[in-house]
């Protein structure tokens, strides 16, 4: 890309300023810096975080986004901005379980072999699973979801073990005490992406009693991340599955 536009201004069929804008690795909004270069540095473009930011500041973000041909994925966005900003992107979508918003994939095709399995505790944690399956799915990788099988009732994740065991990495969330991910570690064979919530009654301290179990979990080949965050969560494991995949299947 970088020779192309060089030759192009050697040749006089672009100007230098158009050709600095064409090689510019962010554009300035002035509240923000867009890094449009992101994707081919990472493998991703720049996700926004929509938890602080203003509906109206989202909305441009996006629109810097998309005339650079990258896709939107906003994490953490209430319903109510993203009534705002959709009436500027009609096309995109909302989970409103996961509060993301995020543009359908261009490739409908599944560019990676295998899948991503998604183990939640209970029925409270699942904001947090939600936003890692979508965020998986929004980098387009498969998923699926095993949810309500946390440790009180045990056999409910035991009747979903060979399936759980056949995934590339399993992201598994959870409250309370924190402490299925070291029973699904110690049951499967690929690495799992801990993620505490911060579901819980006082002494969970808002997910911290959670954070230490997974930190402290005797079973070796679990990662964690931080309290409710489902797209870290995603995001590490999006860059193992695509690590995984065979030489000659790889995108």
């Amino acid at each position: 890309m970088m020779e192309e536009i060089l030759k192009q201004v050697q040749q006089g069929s672009l100007s230098v300023e158009s050709a600095k804008e064409k090689l510019a690795t962010y554009e300035n909004l002035g509240f923000a810096k867009v890094d449009h270069h992101r994707e081919k540095r990472q493998g991703f473009p720049e996700t926004i975080y929509g938890e602080g930011k203003s509906a109206e500041q989202i909305t441009a973000i996006i629109k810097a986004i998309r005339a650079n041909g990258n896709e939107v994925l906003v994490t953490r966005i209430s319903k109510e901005k993203s009534a705002v900003v959709l009436q500027e992107h009609p096309d995109l979508i909302y989970n409103s379980q996961a509060e993301i918003l995020f543009s359908e994939r261009t490739k409908k095709e599944n560019p990676y072999t295998g899948y991503i399995a998604v183990v939640c505790a209970g029925t409270s944690d699942l904001r947090v699973a939600e936003e890692a399956v979508v965020t998986a799915e929004a980098f387009g990788c498969e998923v699926r979801r095993f949810y309500d099988v946390g440790v009180a009732g045990i056999h409910r994740l035991l009747d979903n073990i060979e399936e759980i065991q056949q995934a590339t990495v399993t992201i598994v969330v959870a409250g309370m005490d924190g402490a299925l991910p070291s029973v699904v570690g110690g049951l499967v064979s690929h690495p799992v992406i801990a993620v505490p919530t911060s579901v819980g009654y006082g002494a969970s301290f808002g997910g911290v009693a959670a954070l230490l179990t997974m930190l402290n979990s005797c079973a070796s080949g679990i990662s964690v991340v931080n309290i409710d965050n489902g797209f870290g969560g995603a995001y590490n494991a999006v860059l193992i599955h695509r690590l995984a995949q065979p030489k000659d299947e790889e995108c």
